[in-house]
């Protein structure tokens, strides 16, 4: 059964290092190519080219405002909810890589595994520390090394931090998120929690995930909140019409996970993909079924018809709409292949016009999305990206 899963992943990595050979033979009229440079092995064979990310952006306003690279790294998929886990010292290599490339920022969770993806971001970022802000959040129980229901209560939150200090070898967390509210602990007590750690040095800034403007708001009055992250992407938007209105009057950053649509918005993914179904939750959520991936598909072809004329891939395209929509948007895309981190990072390099813009957005307000993005059951549970 695996080798099932290793040779059809194999066949996508081959597949799509194709795509970004054709596409960057494609781009070289259309795009500056300035910030790529290559770099030697000890035996002087030239690895591939390293893209650098060299703009950056701001989280939140005055004393809680924290600046990072314009795109973020997503840790998450190196070892949970992403099919086949990686070997650990290549994923260490990568988020060292991602670092020379100039990501500043690094999302992580204590329930991501639970534990070991903030041991492997731990593992790989100590020596590179000042270079970089490491994101990670609290808000569940944890037994048995399972999720077991929500849990922000004070002490909680403390144990959690001090947890997450330790497994990520450092003395702060610079941005510390509630993983998902919790009904059960007013937000007033969260924030003042969180206000506590950062007193102490603990924690830099605050941070929200899938919060309601009305928890946002009673969260910013005891402690100004940096950042809500929440799913945003083309393949889902209901964040803006649910929250932005709200951080921008209040100057909360954007931080939007799965910004490629767990991975659909690059164009890989379709009705005859197999999930690894030990450690892969898109098998389980409606919009990946073989059904809703087909149904969905003029989206992916958008994508296309406005990459090809300007040498982009999908996810580049995906990811440079993030970037276009609000000047404090910072996404995060995750991946385990350095080929799609320089793929993402060149995101950054496009601009569209005005013109562009209004006009890739008629064409995507035509476009009906089919399936929700979780069941019932997942929303009533707290459910994890």
């Amino acid at each position: 059964m695996e080798n099932q899963y290793e040779n059809q992943q194999g066949r996508r990595d081959f597949l799509k290092m194709g795509s970004l050979l054709g596409a960057a033979a494609m781009t070289v009229p259309l795009l500056s190519f300035t910030n790529t440079i290559k770099e030697k092995t000890p035996d002087n064979k030239v690895n591939a080219p390293r893209h650098i990310i060299s703009t950056t952006r701001t989280l939140g306003t005055g004393e809680s405002m924290m600046t990072v690279s314009a795109i973020g790294l997503g840790c998450m998929g190196m070892n949970y909810h992403r099919g086949l886990i990686p070997d650990r010292k290549f994923m260490v290599q990568l988020l060292r890589e991602a670092v020379e490339a100039g990501v500043t920022f690094f999302d992580t969770a204590e329930v991501y595994g639970p534990y070991i993806n903030e041991e492997l971001v731990g593992e790989a970022l100590a020596p590179l520390r000042s270079d970089i802000q490491i994101a990670t959040k609290f808000g569940f129980n944890i037994k048995n090394g399972k999720i077991a229901g929500l849990n922000s209560r004070p002490e909680q939150i403390r144990k959690v931090v001090e947890a997450s200090l330790k497994i990520l070898k450092t003395d702060r967390i610079d941005l510390l998120y509630q993983h998902r509210e919790d009904p059960a602990v007013p937000m007033e007590d969260v924030a003042g929690t969180v206000k506590e750690l950062i007193a102490q040095g603990k924690v830099k800034h605050f941070g929200l995930s899938e919060a309601s403007p009305a928890s946002i708001r009673k969260a910013h009055a005891v402690q100004p909140v940096t950042a809500l992250q929440s799913e945003y992407s083309l393949l889902d938007r209901a964040a803006k019409k649910e929250v932005f209105s709200t951080i921008k009057e209040l100057g909360i950053g954007f931080v939007p996970y799965s910004p490629l649509g767990r991975g659909y918005l690059s164009g890989m993914l379709n009705q005859n993909t197999k999930f690894y179904p030990e450690n892969d939750n898109r098998q389980t959520l409606p919009r990946y079924t073989p059904e809703g991936m087909k149904a969905n598909w003029s989206l992916i072809t958008a994508l296309h018809e406005f990459g090809h004329k300007r040498g982009l891939t999908e996810a580049q395209v995906a990811l440079a709409w993030l970037l276009a929509d609000e000047p404090w948007i910072v996404p995060i895309p995750g991946t385990t292949k350095l080929a799609h981190l320089n793929e993402n990072l060149a995101a950054a390099d496009f601009q569209f016009t005005p013109e562009e813009l209004r006009e890739f957005n008629v064409t995507i307000d035509k476009i009906k999305i089919v399936g929700e993005r979780y069941t019932k059951e997942q929303m009533q549970r707290g459910k994890v990206s």
